[in-house]
Parts: structure tokens; sequence; C-alpha cells
């Protein structure tokens, strides 16, 4: 087995997570899994040619019998019965307390989408859980405040997101090659903590993104099981909440809980990845897949709601948990108006959430957790799920999923100079090593990003007519890009610029932006 080499900037305290042990076990996993994530990357590319060829995507004929099968996922433990309400975020010390803090059930502690992988996020991020495990987590602003947890208690049950399949970790090689960053993100979490968060009652809990099929979800369980009997861990001792947020995913919700099903604690409906997703997929597929603007894509739309009722019907047929999707309002310390309007769609949201059968729902801001936490009381009625609402009325088929033709909403300059403005101001903040930006009162994170680039280059590429009359073409995007970078005053560079401009227009489609831009983050020495 080949020695990890780490070569990166230097981070205080690093010693005490990139130790030679726990670096071995990170070794381990990359020598055994490393090329069989390879094939499932290629296994995606094969599956985005298929589409392209069809058209279409249906459910698969060769796991009918997992689909129609009598089972269940192992039951849960106790720590993650009641999820009523979960905070996302990034985990910057003082972004942890706020969450810990926050009378949320669970934090999703995003190592993913809202953290830029700088070398001192990778490695601040396993230091801030280790020191969360252990109930040591303080911090100091420049400023001389100090926040603490309340009261370690009473915080919410943790569940770190490692990046997804798709990226390798740049700083960390293993005989030239780069090491496969979700590999990095689990390992080094479940080395130093696994044993430490089961002695305390709880155990290793994670959230896993941006899986394409159950053979991903396959790869995350071996992963498991080879981890637990790798450090001695009882098998079973991870639990898994996926997300689903890819438009092939959702056509493999029961075959993704059956591979995982010693592992498995729920589902989750990741609303903006999955709509960049379906752009992604069906990016060149002709105007029946273009979308209206982003904001005006609601669960309501007939393709989202059979989504969520698919996934609500799926996890309580299974003895899974069904998490909701994200409210991303951000509280303004200036505008009540503003912020009874939102909190009255805040509400709206999570109404329509805990009525469909969903056991709990995120929030990415720590005001917006009493809101959630009171709408999922009033449906709870005492019970800590939802487990036993079946949604046996549920029939979802193929076409449901894929009826993006039958979403209400318009095309407008506004929605386009929308997307260029929060992307370009998004990628600045990414690339300053934010992950989690607040724009125009809402937390932006790489999905929103994602969809806002997607959305411009479907629209280019299929000529879409905007409720001004004009067509959108590459010269209007660059004429927009234009005065909305000037309107910005100097608070956008031009690497972000750059950025925008190549992803949204490029003729060769980046699968990611966070991949292009991770360059940009190495050439800069990050």
């Amino acid at each position: 087995m080949p020695d990890l080499v780490v070569t990166a900037p230097s981070v205080p305290r690093s010693a005490e997570v990139l130790t030679p042990e726990a670096l071995a076990f990170v070794a381990d996993l990359d020598a055994r899994f490393h090329d069989r994530r390879d094939d499932l990357l290629a296994a995606r590319r094969e599956r985005r040619a298929e589409i392209v060829r069809t058209g279409t995507l249906d459910f698969l004929p060769a796991t009918a019998d997992v689909r129609a099968g009598d089972w269940t996922v192992a039951p849960v433990p106790a720590d993650l019965r009641d999820r009523r309400v979960e905070i996302t975020g990034p985990t910057d010390p003082k972004m942890a307390i706020n969450a810990l803090n926050s009378g949320a059930r669970v934090w999703l502690a995003d190592l993913e989408d809202a953290n830029t992988p700088h070398w001192r996020n990778v490695v601040g991020g396993q230091l801030t859980l280790r020191d969360a495990t252990r109930g040591q987590l303080s911090f100091t602003s420049p400023e001389g405040k100090a926040y603490t947890v309340a009261d370690p208690s009473r915080t919410p049950v943790v569940l770190p997101r490692p990046r997804g399949w798709h990226f390798d970790e740049a700083h960390v090689t293993a005989d030239g090659r780069p090491v496969v960053a979700a590999l990095v993100d689990f390992g080094l979490h479940f080395f130093h903590n696994a044993r430490e968060l089961l002695a305390g009652g709880s155990g290793p809990y994670y959230y896993l993104p941006k899986m394409e099929s159950h053979l991903e979800a396959r790869l995350w369980e071996d992963v498991f099981t080879h981890a637990e009997a790798a450090l001695a861990v009882p098998h079973g001792s991870v639990r898994a909440t996926v997300l689903i947020e890819t438009i092939t995913a959702a056509f493999e919700m029961d075959e993704i809980l059956y591979e995982l099903r010693d592992h498995a604690a729920g589902l989750n409906a990741g609303r903006w990845d999955y709509l960049f997703s379906i752009i992604k997929n069906f990016r060149d597929a002709g105007p029946d897949f273009t979308l209206p603007d982003r904001n005006a894509v609601t669960m309501a739309a007939p393709m989202m709601k059979a989504y969520a009722d698919l996934l609500v019907r799926t996890c309580h047929r299974r003895g899974a948990f069904a998490i909701g999707g994200m409210a991303a309002f951000i509280p303004s310390r200036r505008d009540p108006e503003v912020n009874e309007r939102a909190f009255a769609k805040v509400r709206e949201d999570k109404t329509r959430e805990a009525e469909a059968g969903f056991d709990g729902s995120w929030v990415a801001h720590p005001d917006l957790v009493p809101v959630c936490a009171e709408v999922f009381d009033g449906v709870l009625a005492g019970r800590d799920n939802q487990l036993d609402v079946l949604r046996e009325d549920v029939s979802v088929a193929a076409a449901d999923l894929l009826a993006v033709d039958r979403t209400p909403g318009e095309r407008t300059e506004q929605g386009l100079r929308g997307n260029i403005r929060i992307g370009m101001q998004y990628l600045h903040a990414w690339l300053s090593g934010n992950g989690a930006a607040g724009i125009d009162n809402l937390m932006e994170d790489a999905a929103t990003a994602e969809i806002s680039r997607s959305q411009v280059w479907q629209w280019v590429h299929n000529e879409v007519c905007l409720d001004t009359g004009e067509t959108v073409t590459h010269e209007l995007v660059e004429r927009l890009v234009t005065e909305e970078h000037a309107a910005l005053g100097g608070s956008v560079d031009d690497d972000a610029r750059r950025l925008f401009v190549e992803c949204a227009l490029d003729e060769d489609y980046p699968d990611f932006l966070t991949l292009r831009a991770y360059d940009v983050l190495l050439a800069r020495g990050d």
C-alpha cells in the first residue's frame, strides 16, 4: 500500500488529524476503492450518452425485483429517530457553534457544497468535528468575541457531509495520484471519531451527496463495511442519509436504500442540485426541457411534487426517514417587512412538507429553527416521526418525474440577470474561502451556483425567448455579464467573472463548476 504524500500549506493543529495512523487508514481506503470510483464516473458518462441517444430515462428493468420486494432498512438508532428540524452549514468554528446552539435536532456539518476546499478548510473542518465530538469546541473572533457551546448535552446530532465521488483531493496523493476526496473526508472523520461517538451513545452518521446510481451507493456500503472492520467497530454503526439530488438517482431510490440497507437512515430531497441535474442531463434535449426562472420553480411544480411524493413513499415503505429541502432565507436585521414575507413562505413550504409525510426538513439559519419546529410539532402531535404515513396513494411514473414542460413560470431578463449576478458573486466568495454566501437574504451554496450557470447555458443553446422578446444568445449574456459586473462595483474579481462566463458559455459544458474553480484555487496555492 503506498504512503500518502501531503503537499499543502501549513494549517495550525493539522498534526492532530493528519496523524500517521489516520493517513494510513485513508491510504487503505483509497487503495481499495479508488479504481471502482473511477469506473463509476465512467459509467456516469455512458449513462449521459444514453440519455442523449434516447432522450429519456426510466426505472431500471434489471432491479424490478428490488422495487417490488418486501424488505426494510435496519432499525434507526435512538438518537436519529426525531429529525423534525435540521440545520445545515459549513464547519468553521463560529458557524459550527451557532449550529450546535440552534435548537435543531440534527446539524448537517457540510464539508461539501457549503465549503470551499481550501486546504485550511479541509483540515479545519476535521478539527472542528473532532473538537465538537469531545465537547471541546470554542472560538474567539479577531474582535475578541467568545463563542462556546451553551449546553453540550443538548446539541444536535452531527451528520458530516463529505465531498461527492467526482472530487479528488489534490493536496493528498498516493503514487502521484490524487486521493478520492470523499475518502479523505469520511476517512479522517471516521478514524478520529467513530469510537468516541459510539462510546457517547451516538454513532458515525453521514449525509452522502451527488450519487447518480445504486452502484455508487454499493461502493459506499463497501467502504463503510470495510472501515468498520478495520477499526473493530460493530457492523451497522455507520448510518447514512442519501441526498436524492440527481435525476438518475430519483429513478433508483429503492435500489439505493437496498444497497445501504444495513447502514441506511433515510433520503433527503435536495432541490437545487436536483434541478441542476435535470438541466445537466437534458441540456440539449430541446425546448421542452428548459425551465423557467430558477426562483419560479417551486416544489408545487408537477415534476417536483412527483419527486417529493415518491421519496416519502419509498422511504416509509422501507422504514427510512424522508427529510425535506432547504429553507435558505437569511433574516434581515433591518427590514421587518422582508422578514414577514419570507417567514410566511418558509412556513408555507414546511407545512407542505409536513403534510406530505416528511419526517423533518432543513433550514440554513438558526432563526428559522423555531418556525420549522413549530410546523412539524403540529403535525407530529407527540410522535418522533411520520414513518406510519405510508403514502400508498402515491403512484409515480417516469413521465411524472420528467414533466419539465409542465413547470409553470416565465423566462425573464430579470431571472437571467439574477443567475449572472448571483453566479459571479458566489464564485467570488467560493474562491475567497467561503462556500456558504449570503446574497440577497438567501444562503447560496455550490448547488445554487450550479443551477444559475447551467440555466444560462441551456437557455443560450435552446434560444429561449425572454419576457422582453429578446432571444438569449452568447452576445446578450456577455453584455449582461458586463453590466452586472460593473453594477457590483468591483466586489467580484476577474477570476470569478471569467469562471462564470466559461462555465455558462463554453461549448463544452463542464460537468461541475467547482472542479474548474478548484483548479484556480490550486494555481493560487490554496
